[in-house]
């Protein structure tokens, strides 16, 4: 059978085993037509209407287990009434014990094979039917109990087959995933070493660069060919440094992420359009910004744009109806960043940013600044950030 038999076989049992059990029905009109005509039942419509009935049970073997053992225990009453058993009442009976031993625990198995060849023994030696063979009731009884211990075995063999490979499917599985595991992390730790021998390049040349700037300022008034050695040197060095800057890069980037990102990083000048944006989705926003504002680092830049893009986003999220502020300004030499929302507060989890929180601690901490969140006294919620900076100019707010 084809691989899309066995699933349409197991997505629609009921229909499959009607099938199965017309299919006995069917071989026991085989077995009717190769016999010699004198051996035919006397009515052959009747009997094969019984032999329908007998292999109805076969119908439910798998969506109704225990009532189809019920109806085939039923069937034995109708020997009485042809005189004779249909092929299909033995081949339903093996089925049915088949069906249940593989398909069952140890003990409702064994009680499903006694529940059925018990009563089909006792009828052997009780009334024994006129099966045209010179045999007593207790070879009948022998020949049932026989058959009935092969169905069983066979049954018990074919589970113990079927537990096995899915314990062995799973173990394939489980040491797949750990071998994919083991690799990824061989490749991250290899990658970290990487990155830390690159860093400790970089970090080498950074430092040269700034110690000839130093030295060329010093000397560039009474030494101009010092001087310019000096800035070719940095120049040169810049190149190499930026070079190994790409391989760090390239070093660090995931298999999932894109080749390369050229769209420029927001900063303190894009604050004004994500604050239009929020307002666009709904959140009242007002923002105040110091005149001036210090021209600072582009990473920290960076960094206060996504302080305030991540409480933004969770005031947006979980205030309600409120109203946010965002509040940017220079004090005591630190770029300071307030942004308030008038909403809820926050809920009942006991971190509502989550990893949103996580991710400004560490952009502030890696600038040497402090983040403080939390909730208001008088409602909502409030996220400060402050970052020391030096001023060497202003930027339009």
């Amino acid at each position: 059978m084809t691989e899309g038999g066995e699933r349409w076989w197991v997505r629609r049992p009921l229909a499959g085993d009607a099938l199965f059990a017309v299919a006995l029905v069917v071989l026991e009109v085989a077995f009717i037509l190769i016999t010699p005509r004198e051996f035919w039942p006397r009515q052959l419509p009747s009997a094969l209407a019984w032999s329908l009935l007998c292999a109805a049970p076969v119908a439910l073997r798998r969506v109704a287990p225990w009532p189809a053992v019920g109806a085939a225990l039923a069937t034995l009453a109708v020997p009485a009434v042809l005189g004779h058993a249909p092929t299909t009442q033995s081949l339903t009976f093996l089925v049915l014990t088949y069906t249940m031993t593989v398909n069952r625990p140890a003990l409702p198995a064994v009680a499903a094979t006694v529940l059925l060849w018990v009563p089909v023994a006792a009828l052997n030696v009780l009334t024994p039917l006129d099966t045209g063979l010179d045999v007593g009731p207790a070879y009948l009884v022998l020949n049932n109990l026989l058959t009935a211990l092969l169905a069983y075995a066979v049954g018990r063999a074919v589970r113990a087959r079927r537990t096995s490979l899915r314990a062995l499917r799973e173990r394939a599985r489980v040491a797949e995933a750990n071998q994919r595991s083991l690799a990824e992390q061989a490749v991250a730790d290899e990658r970290r070493r990487i990155a830390r021998e690159l860093h400790d390049v970089v970090a080498h040349h950074v430092s040269v660069m700034g110690v000839l700037a130093t030295g060329a300022r010093r000397v560039l008034r009474r030494d101009l060919a010092a001087a310019d050695e000096a800035i070719a040197t940095i120049e040169d060095t810049s190149r190499v440094t930026l070079r190994e800057m790409r391989r760090l890069l390239d070093v660090l980037r995931t298999d999932a992420e894109p080749a390369a990102d050229l769209t420029p990083q927001p900063g303190l000048a894009g604050i004004a359009a994500l604050a239009e944006q929020v307002r666009e989705a709904g959140l009242p926003v007002t923002l105040e910004v110091a005149d001036p504002v210090p021209t600072v680092e582009e990473g920290i830049s960076l960094t206060v744009y996504r302080i305030v893009q991540e409480a933004l986003t969770n005031a947006l999220k979980h205030a309600g109806r409120a109203t946010a502020t965002v509040r940017l300004g220079v004090t005591d030499g630190c770029l300071t960043v307030v942004v308030t929302d008038t909403g809820r507060g926050p809920g009942p989890e006991p971190d509502r940013i989550g990893h949103g929180l996580v991710g400004m601690r560490e952009r502030v901490g890696l600038y040497g600044g402090i983040l403080h969140t939390g909730p208001r006294p008088g409602g909502g919620f409030r996220v400060y950030a402050r970052i020391p900076v030096e001023p060497v100019g202003a930027v339009p707010t």
